[in-house]
């Protein structure tokens, strides 16, 4: 039961759509009809408002960081894992959006510096230091999400930490197909650059 509560909630907290939100009270209007249509930090980056960015990428992962923690608090550490894959998935497909969500990326990352801190703090490293030397966003999200299942299993030793990193890593790249094939053609907007 416990752990049917922290998947309920879990889903609820990340199906909170912050990017979409942030973006119609600052005047943007709705984030999906620019750029890329996520509903991302990343894609909130291309109004040129960067602390509306930012603002999107903290709330984000903070959803996720917040699943954990709740659920830890009045659960177990599998209701935590659960609460969190699912804050995951109910940032990528949130009912409220007709399942048409965001990639999963700052989530997963709030998600993972709650549960397993030297994780998230790794791929946040990974992250950043393949967005300096190529600077674009979706490939550092890629390699960093890619690598936190052996962080996990090389760091903790959890069958289960590393089972979820996984099952993310596959859904992260699934929402990111279409990146993949912009990247592969060199069509891939860097970080910063408007996508018309």
């Amino acid at each position: 039961m416990i752990e049917l509560t922290a998947i309920i909630l879990g889903y609820l907290l990340g199906s909170i759509p912050f990017g979409l939100v942030l973006s119609k009270i600052a005047g943007y209007g709705d984030i999906r009809k620019i750029g890329s249509g996520n509903i991302g930090a990343t894609n909130v980056l291309r109004t040129g408002n960067k602390l509306l960015a930012l603002a999107t990428l903290i709330l984000d992962g903070g959803k996720g960081a917040a699943a954990v923690l709740i659920a830890a608090h009045f659960g177990s550490y599998e209701s935590a894992i659960a609460a969190g894959l699912f804050s995951i998935i109910g940032h990528m497909f949130p009912v409220w959006l007709k399942f048409k969500g965001g990639k999963g990326v700052a989530t997963t990352v709030g998600m993972l510096l709650a549960l397993a801190p030297m994780v998230g703090l790794t791929t946040c490293i990974i992250w950043l230091t393949t967005v300096l030397i190529f600077r674009y966003s979706s490939l550092a999200a890629l390699i960093a999400i890619f690598a936190s299942p052996a962080l996990a299993n090389f760091i903790y030793g959890d069958a289960n930490l590393t089972g979820v990193c996984a099952i993310i890593t596959l859904l992260v790249w699934i929402k990111h197909r279409a990146n993949i094939r912009r990247l592969m053609k060199g069509e891939e907007p860097k970080i910063g650059k408007k996508k018309a």
